[in-house]
């Protein structure tokens, strides 16, 4: 039997065929609104500045040079008797660990050996470690090396220098040595050379498969919201395609990360022994092979404490812009979180109100790439701010400083949509959104991991 309830209705009410069927409740019927709709800024940015394609293994390695002559010092082992002004020193052990690092890698920007006949040395206080310590404190002398005697044994190897200060030198325990120049004796040939070589990091695409299915019935089907959950669907998934790229591009990591070389790369395999590559994120580089030691001007992974006040602040941001970008302007990552943490530093929990300091933060901007951002004027350079969907949750208050010409987007095969792969005995379609892509990291020093409080 017909349901009447809505014959001769008078208003709009009541629960029959006039609620459930006939009245219209959507005010636009074919628009339907999304939480994101600039999910992959990080991707974008790397892809538009520097794609390689046309690559010849998905496994790939990048070679990368480090100026030596950038911070010239090494360290004396032991205590270094007074010598007179004019007087040549005693030999003098060298300390082996100033010159190389454990792996082997030169962190004195001079070779140990009898190259350093000649150099011009600046003395200076110990801080009491090696490596990438620093020299301290106010010179305490000048000399020039003039003899140098090697050993096999570890902290065997001497120098003797002549004083060229007007007052005795009297140098403490371990002191540091500066190169700051060469003097050559006149009528003498040429002194020893040394050189260095160029080193080569590592990294790999990976295959992402996106993939999506409807039935033929629901494919022909005409709906309110989207008209076509087709259409609908290849959209929702084409973004999921480019989030779950760009978290990898972040967050990705793989068996020998950027340094570790080709073996065992592709012995990760799924359960029917398929090799399967993963690539190693930015965030992920950082974490591993960043420095975060505060004492060290190396230093390009800062806790909190690197925005705990002012000073801290632009301490950071020394070390970070210490190798000037290209651009003058570095692109800065953050998640929601940190972009707060600066537009509230003006209030009364900020260090800003205790400080005086003014953030030169602008307003949010379009970027001609289709993403957001604001600039942040520090004391050193401008940080472009981008808000990062994929920067949420724990890494809510991460910023990923880049310097663009250190990073690229590498494309082993290009990105595909593939239509209609579904068998053909199949009443629906499946698509599939696949691409064999990663990044590639060099002079990870220039790139920089910092955490807002």
């Amino acid at each position: 039997m017909a349901d009447t309830k809505s014959v001769g209705a008078k208003n709009l009410g009541g629960n029959g065929v006039l609620y459930t069927d006939r009245r219209d409740f959507y005010i636009k019927p074919n628009v339907v609104k999304e939480l994101w709709t600039d999910v992959t800024p990080f991707t974008t940015v790397i892809a538009n500045q520097n794609t390689m394609t046309g690559m010849a293994d998905p496994i790939f390695k990048m070679f990368e040079h480090r100026n030596p002559w950038v911070k010239q010092q090494f360290q004396l082992e032991g205590d270094v008797a007074s010598v007179a002004s004019g007087a040549k020193s005693a030999a003098i052990a060298l300390d082996d660990s100033s010159f190389v690092d454990a792996t082997g890698k030169n962190i004195a920007g001079i070779e140990k050996g009898a190259n350093l006949v000649g150099l011009e040395l600046q003395f200076f206080a110990s801080t009491g470690a090696t490596g990438e310590g620093a020299p301290t404190g106010a010179s305490l002398g000048h000399g020039i090396v003039t003899e140098y005697t090697d050993s096999s044994s570890a902290d065997s190897s001497t120098i003797k220098f002549v004083n060229v200060g007007k007052d005795a030198l009297n140098l403490p325990n371990d002191p540091w040595c500066m190169v700051i120049g060469n003097a050559q004796g006149e009528g003498t040939g040429s002194p020893t050379a040394w050189s260095d070589d160029i080193s080569v990091v590592y990294n790999s695409t990976q295959i992402f498969k996106t993939p999506l299915e409807i039935t033929g019935t629901l494919l022909e089907a005409s709906l309110r919201g989207e008209s076509k959950e087709l259409a609908r669907i290849r959209a929702m998934k084409s973004q999921e395609h480019k989030i779950q790229k760009e978290r990898a591009f972040l967050f990705g990591s793989n068996p020998k990360g950027i340094s570790g070389g080709f073996a065992d790369l592709e012995d990760v395999t799924d359960k029917n022994g398929n090799t399967l590559r993963t690539t190693m994120g930015i965030v992920s580089a950082l974490e591993q092979y960043g420095n975060s030691t505060a004492t060290s001007y190396e230093q390009n992974v800062f806790a909190s404490s690197a925005l705990a006040d002012y000073n801290a602040f632009v301490d950071a941001m020394e070390k970070v812009f210490q190798y000037v970008p290209t651009a003058g302007t570095k692109r800065c990552f953050v998640g929601a979180g940190a972009l707060g943490y600066f537009s509230k530093l003006g209030g009364s929990a900020g260090f800003a109100s205790d400080s005086g300091w003014n953030v030169g933060l602008d307003s949010m901007q379009r970027d001609a790439l289709g993403f957001n951002y604001r600039t942040l004027d520090t004391p050193h350079g401008q940080l472009q701010l981008i808000p990062t969907p994929a920067l949420r949750g724990q890494y809510n208050k991460h910023m990923v400083m880049i310097t663009d010409e250190n990073l690229f987007h590498a494309q082993y095969r290009a990105p595909q949509f593939q239509a209609s792969i579904q068998a053909n005995d199949y009443d629906g379609v499946k698509d599939q959104y696949m691409s064999d892509e990663g990044i590639g990291i060099s002079l990870l020093e220039s790139h920089a991991l910092m955490v807002a409080p």
